[in-house]
């Protein structure tokens, strides 16, 4: 099938997403999977190691700066489902604001990050990537701290995996999934806002909540 931008958006407000089997994959479908990975905004786990990791790191985050580079390191891997359609349509969305990316570096090289897909309150995370030890971890705690700050609500990791899991998140049935997307659908949430995340503020207001 071949997407527009709003046909895109459509599908992530009624609780389905697009895949492509592989990069040079032609063709899309949608998925809706029966059981669905979240990430409760106040159940982010921040390891010992971890907070150490980010007060020591060095890296700095920011947000929308490189959203073809963050999309490009999520692709650059031997298995990925993200194909040329797929990127087009989400630098399209971007382009729109409401597509997002968080990134991590290291002096002026992109060493890590992640980015998805906003509406209203929701957030959908579509892929991470990570070139230094933790980049992915500490991209994830900057973008959970971020959302929690701006107003979302739901945090879609679409499915659930180990590495999701021991940070925090869960999975739950696609019918509680529907009822916690149109709550969040119904609200609004500014990714963007300005904010002041230090590596110390971050980590104390994250175990504040987990």
């Amino acid at each position: 099938m071949s997407l527009t931008p709003e046909l895109l958006l459509h599908g992530y407000s009624i609780g389905i997403f697009p895949m492509a089997e592989h990069r040079d994959a032609s063709e899309l479908f949608w998925v809706d999977p029966k059981h669905r990975g979240v990430f409760p905004l106040d159940g982010f786990h921040i390891s010992r190691s971890l907070a150490r990791r980010l007060r020591r790191c060095g890296f700095s985050v920011t947000i929308n700066q490189d959203f073809a580079g963050v999309v490009s390191g999520c692709a650059d891997r031997a298995d990925t489902w993200i194909n040329a359609e797929l990127r087009d349509l989400y630098h399209q969305i971007h382009e729109t604001g409401h597509a997002h990316s968080l990134e991590v570096w290291d002096e002026d090289q992109l060493v890590g990050g992640v980015y998805g897909v906003s509406l209203g309150a929701a957030f959908f995370g579509e892929s991470m990537f990570s070139r230094r030890r933790d980049a992915s971890k500490i991209a994830l705690a900057y973008l959970v701290d971020r959302l929690r700050q701006t107003g979302f609500q739901l945090f879609d990791t679409q499915f659930l995996t180990a590495h999701l899991a021991s940070l925090g998140a869960l999975e739950i049935p696609r019918s509680q999934y529907r009822l916690e997307l149109e709550e969040a659908l119904n609200s609004s949430a500014d990714f963007t806002a300005p904010l002041i995340q230090l590596p110390e503020g971050v980590i104390q207001r994250i175990t504040q909540t987990s």
